[in-house]
């Protein structure tokens, strides 16, 4: 027979001892998993490997799985176990939101999943200066956003889409102002085309829409002259007086015979000096045998440019011709034989240095 079935002493002490036992082994419980929580939540998990900060992309359609391969690709995480972990508990899984987003060194998966779950990106600053094609502008800007430049391409050329915004495939430039703009990453193709009509629209202030009314011109007159502006001369300076004498051929109704609209018409733009061959072009852009302004911009033009040709200046000269300095300034005349001078003696400093 078992002495401690009749113990009245040994049933007092186990009944004394396992208390004590539950609350200890409870507590190295509770710390074990306080201690599990705190790594798996608050404790930094992203080791950039020296860097303070990096940027991931999370594509427009990103699943959670698809979410770890971009982490894991880009060697984030220390523990790829905990950030799901954490992730599961807060519902993210299906909530991955497409995006630019910042990661600092050392955040903890709780501070990572909130930042993601969030949609707290980081903008993009959207560039496109000098820009002379359609493709090269969907290029640009197929490299700043998520929306890539075949889809913007189709819609530069989708005159039915374009219509609404005023516009169509020959004049799309007119769109575009160039500054810098600030854009989410996973911006599509219509997104970033609505944005570019809010901002010309911000743009065309009532004091430039003045402005506007005292040339006679629409916004795509005088964003296609603006082009051809820029493309004459980066003197500012220069750049109302060049306007007025364009202004003054439209007057007349003379030819613009505008030497940057025939490059154009050829798409090379390692011409450096016009022939008879290249003014023979049979193109809309070929202004020494079209009267008018061209269809549309042959560039994107600067802001300066387009503010020359609201302010062009008026007065009497129908010609120029660049110095035979080759500083890029120009030599205005108002007769024909003024302007042959000034030619000839261009011609003969391009001859001097072989310009062919």
């Amino acid at each position: 027979m078992n002495p401690s079935n009749h113990d009245p002493l040994c049933h007092r002490r186990l009944s004394y001892i396992a208390p004590g036992t539950l609350v200890f082994i409870t507590f190295v419980l509770l710390f074990l998993f306080s201690a599990r929580f705190y790594y798996y939540v608050k404790s930094p998990n992203a080791d950039l490997k020296g860097k303070r900060f990096t940027t991931i992309y999370i594509p427009t359609g990103t699943d959670f799985k698809g979410l770890l391969k971009i982490l894991r690709d880009k060697t984030i995480l220390k523990n790829e176990k905990s950030f799901i972990f954490v992730a599961e508990r807060k519902h993210y899984q299906k909530r991955v939101k497409a995006g630019k987003y910042r990661i600092r060194d050392g955040i903890s998966n709780n501070e990572l999943v909130n930042h993601l779950r969030s949609g707290l990106q980081d903008p993009v600053l959207l560039c496109f200066q000098s820009v002379r094609t359609v493709a090269e502008l969907a290029g640009k800007l197929g490299r700043q956003v998520e929306a890539d430049s075949a889809s913007l391409m189709k819609l530069f050329l989708n005159g039915p889409y374009l219509k609404q915004y005023g516009i169509n495939p020959d004049n799309v430039f007119v769109l575009f102002i160039p500054n810098t703009y600030e854009v989410f990453w996973n911006t599509s193709a219509t997104q970033l085309i609505g944005k570019m009509w809010a901002e010309q629209n911000a743009f065309w202030n009532p004091k430039r829409r003045k402005q506007l009314d005292s040339t006679g011109m629409t916004i795509q007159q005088v964003v296609t002259l603006a082009s051809i502006v820029e493309k004459e001369t980066n003197k500012d300076s220069e750049k109302p007086d060049i306007a007025g004498v364009y202004v003054n051929r439209l007057l007349k109704r003379w030819p613009l015979q505008a030497d940057p609209t025939v490059i154009y018409a050829w798409q090379d733009y390692s011409i450096k000096r016009l022939t008879l061959k290249h003014l023979k072009i049979d193109s809309r852009y070929n202004t020494y045998t079209h009267t008018g302004l061209p269809p549309g911009p042959i560039c994107i033009p600067s802001i300066s440019s387009i503010d020359a040709v609201l302010h062009f200046r008026n007065h009497r000269y129908m010609y120029f011709c660049a110095k035979d300095d080759l500083s890029g300034y120009h030599n205005f005349a108002v007769n024909s034989a003024d302007h042959g001078r000034n030619a000839r003696n261009y011609q003969k400093a391009l001859d001097r240095l072989n310009i062919k």
